[in-house]
Formats: structure tokens, C-alpha cells, sequence
């Protein structure tokens, strides 16, 4: 990727849209494996299967809270509620059911797994686009900033888990000292390299000025 000079708006926005879907890309090939292979199926059927997007966008999911709720128009004297999750119905059953069903620790836990993991992935992301050290701090959380703004809308809720912010604290925190080290050492081969071959340069052109003279 050619360096620009100055600042550059449609590149910074081009470069959020990029980092911000290979994040979530990443995450999509993680989290559907996994939560078939390790986690509980019946609450993973309950919550819309391992496919649904509340895996990714509902911080709940994260923090092993209930995602269902009980609709409106339901009265508690009734036996059986409508269920509802990540904005769609997806059962029915009693309220008792509806709050317990979709928890599954092992799930939560899988979740912030491949979060981390997708984190990692970040750092070469970053490296590979951004590029400046500089920059890093800055694309890091301007992607925490969308994913909290999206996990939020999502669910409806503001995320009050202890859990969900010390898994978002720690991967971004990891993936900003990780990148910003390999951009700042590539930035310094990248140096040294233009130094020595100028050097080389001008030992060449000093060479044939003594022989000339």
C-alpha cells in the first residue's frame, strides 16, 4: 500500500469499513464452528442456532445473560410468553423457561474465545493497512467505539457486563501494543535500509571522484 501524505478522508474511511468488516468476517468463521463442536445444543437452538448474528453483535451472548424477553402484551398470569430474541420471535414458553433456557456458560465463554482470537487477526489487519504506529491507537478504538455503538443497538442495552469490557479492555489493549511494536520495527528495517543504501551510493560516487582526480 503506497503512504499517503496528509490527511486523507475517504482513505481513514475506507480503512474503518475494511478493518471493521475483516473483524467481523474473521468472527463469522470462527464463533458457528466452534459453538456446533463445544456448546450446549439445546440452549444454542433456544438462542436461533449457531449461525445467528446476536453470537456476534449481542454483547449478552458474551456475558452469558438471557437474550429472550417476555412481549408486552403478555401478562404474568399467563402460562406460556412469547419469546423473543435479537428483535425477532423465536418461541414460546413460560417465563421461567424464557429466562434460563438460553444460558449457556460454555457458549459465553467459547464466544469471548474467538474474540480474542479475532483480536489477534486485528494486528495483522492493522499492520497490513494502517501502517503508521501512530495511527494504530486510533483505528483500535474507533472499532471498539462501532462495536460497543452496534452490540448496543442490537440488544436494546447498554452492555453492564464485568466480563464483556475485561474481554473488550484486555483484546484491544493486546492487539495495540502487539501491532504498534511490528509497525514501529518495520518502520525502522524500512530505515536503516534507505541509510545503507545511500551510503553504498555515495561510497560509489566518492570512489570515482578520487579516480578521476
Amino acid at each position: 500500500m503506497a503512504k499517503s501524505t496528509g490527511w486523507d478522508p475517504v482513505l481513514i474511511i475506507s480503512q474503518i469499513i475494511a478493518l471493521q468488516t475483516l473483524h467481523y468476517v474473521t468472527l463469522s468463521f470462527l464463533i458457528p464452528p466452534l459453538l456446533i463442536m463445544l456448546a450446549e445444543p439445546g440452549s444454542l437452538e433456544y438462542e436461533g442456532g449457531a449461525a445467528n448474528v446476536g453470537m456476534i453483535m449481542d454483547w449478552r451472548e458474551m456475558a452469558g445473560r438471557p437474550t429472550t424477553r417476555v412481549s408486552p402484551g403478555d401478562g404474568p398470569w399467563k402460562s406460556f410468553n412469547s419469546v423473543w430474541s435479537g428483535g425477532r420471535q423465536v418461541g414460546t414458553g413460560s417465563a421461567q423457561q424464557s429466562h434460563f433456557r438460553g444460558v449457556d456458560p460454555v457458549r459465553c465463554w467459547i464466544i469471548a474465545v474467538c474474540w480474542m482470537a479475532a483480536s489477534a487477526a486485528d494486528i495483522y489487519y492493522l499492520y497490513a493497512l494502517i501502517r503508521r504506529p501512530r495511527l494504530i491507537l486510533d483505528f483500535s478504538l474507533t472499532l471498539l467505539f462501532f462495536h460497543l455503538v452496534l452490540t448496543t443497538y442490537y440488544s436494546a442495552s447498554i452492555p453492564t457486563s464485568i466480563f464483556f469490557w475485561a474481554v473488550m479492555c484486555i483484546s484491544t489493549a493486546g492487539t495495540v501494543v502487539v501491532a504498534e511494536q511490528l509497525c514501529v520495527k518495520r518502520e525502522m528495517n524500512e530505515g536503516l535500509v534507505v541509510t545503507a543504501a545511500q551510503d553504498v551510493e555515495d561510497s560509489v560516487e566518492m570512489g570515482s571522484l578520487l579516480r578521476e582526480d
